[in-house]
């Protein structure tokens, strides 16, 4: 790697920690702002998640039509569509309607750049460390994701920040270093120089050789749906706690994986993609498991929502967010098996689009089952379908293999 290649890295380095600075400030904090401000309940929770998760469906027909801009323009354009929404979002507060709206927005700019967050992530990386520099950036992020949410907790607790104050100083704050990192990107881009910022236009890509990679993108959509909704509303809406509990447990566990996440990328470079995706259907499977019996406990009256049973939620809640950090996994096995690396973000879009769809529907159907069967049976019907995971883990050869048999 040249010295101008290390400093590119280096400087994607620093967006990753500006750009996570701003999601610790804002993304895993809606669900109190919702709860507080809104006053919503289980299955309003749960429609909520359409507007949210809507532009993680159209987003591949959203890069796809402005692909001739090149990933890192179209990263300036999500960082900038991401702070607006926050900007109304943190000086006002709008009708729910009005809300949703520009929830979309803020959405739709987040969403729009986590692809491109992998894709020129190992467009810089070495072709023989994908899982070492992988595995950085995600330490970066879980590092910053800390920094962030350790100031989100002592501001709220200490009553500077507040969902009940006129303005929302911790969304105002997000839109701050969204800004930043747009004004990095656009330095960036200046460095790195045409070439290297753009790529040819993709196409509609859905090949059979890439199979796997869309039946675990599909399961980790319901995965994800229920760490980000359903599992966070057990403490909030079950157990009754408030937002400054909540950034605690968001700040243990981006300690944890600030550590994790590096070694795992080493992991992969070292034991395989194959064996990390058998961790990886596992600790799904461990986790909504106890979820469920937790749940359960609970709403039977078997568990007090008070003392140990909450400390033990509290710590399922830090495992469900390190085991849905494990997407490194399933990105580097999509990046040893594309046949070409033009093929590697039109996929990634792909893949986010079907994960969102199906996120859309269990945010849906997850909200009236929470209020009409009881929220334990979304946590072992996710334990089920994560099944599917360990059969990929199963069935799928090294990427090693498969790269040889298509040569």
């Amino acid at each position: 790697m040249s010295e101008k290649q290390k400093k590119d890295l280096l400087f994607f380095f620093v967006i990753v920690a500006t750009v996570n600075l701003a999601i610790g400030f804002s993304d895993g904090l809606f669900s109190n702002y919702f709860k507080e401000v809104y006053s919503t309940n289980g299955f309003q929770r749960g429609l909520i998640e359409f507007p949210r998760e809507l532009p993680g469906v159209i987003v591949f027909f959203l890069i796809s039509a402005i692909s001739f801009f090149g990933d890192i323009t179209i990263a300036m354009i999500a960082q900038a569509a991401a702070a607006l929404g926050l900007v109304v979002l943190g000086f006002f507060t709008p009708s729910f309607g009005v809300m949703l709206g520009f929830l979309f927005l803020y959405s739709m700019g987040l969403h729009l750049y986590m692809p491109l967050n992998d894709s020129i992530g190992m467009s810089l990386a070495e072709p023989d460390q994908l899982g070492k520099r992988m595995g950085q950036v995600a330490g970066i992020r879980f590092a910053f994701l800390t920094v962030a949410g350790l100031a989100v907790f002592f501001l709220f607790r200490f009553g500077v920040f507040s969902f009940q104050s006129k303005t929302k100083w911790t969304f105002v704050v997000a839109a701050v270093l969204y800004i930043v990192a747009l004004l990095l990107f656009i330095k960036l881009k200046r460095d790195m120089g045409q070439v290297r910022s753009k790529r040819e236009k993709p196409k509609f890509i859905f090949r059979k050789e890439y199979k796997f990679y869309y039946m675990l993108a599909v399961v980790f959509g319901v995965q994800k749906q229920v760490m980000i909704v359903f599992g966070p509303w057990v403490l909030i809406e079950t157990l009754g706690q408030r937002v400054d509990t909540i950034v605690l447990l968001g700040i243990i566990a981006s300690t944890l994986g600030m550590f994790l996440m590096p070694q795992l990328g080493k992991w992969i470079d070292r034991f395989g993609v194959k064996k990390l995706l058998y961790v990886d259907a596992l600790s799904f499977i461990f986790v909504y498991l106890c979820y469920g019996m937790l749940a359960q406990s609970f709403n039977t009256g078997a568990l007090a929502k008070v003392g140990f049973p909450v400390l033990l939620t509290g710590a399922l809640f830090v495992v469900d967010r390190l085991s849905s950090q494990m997407g490194i996994i399933r990105t580097v096995y999509l990046k040893s098996i594309a046949l070409s690396s033009s093929e590697v973000t039109p996929t990634l879009s792909l893949a986010m689009t079907m994960d969102h769809i199906v996120s859309i529907l269990v945010g849906v159907t997850g909200g009236v089952a929470w209020i009409t069967f009881g929220s334990q049976y979304i946590f072992y019907t996710v334990a089920a379908l994560s099944l599917i995971n360990l059969a990929v883990a199963i069935l799928v050869k090294e990427p090693r293999k498969i790269q040889a048999r298509l040569q």
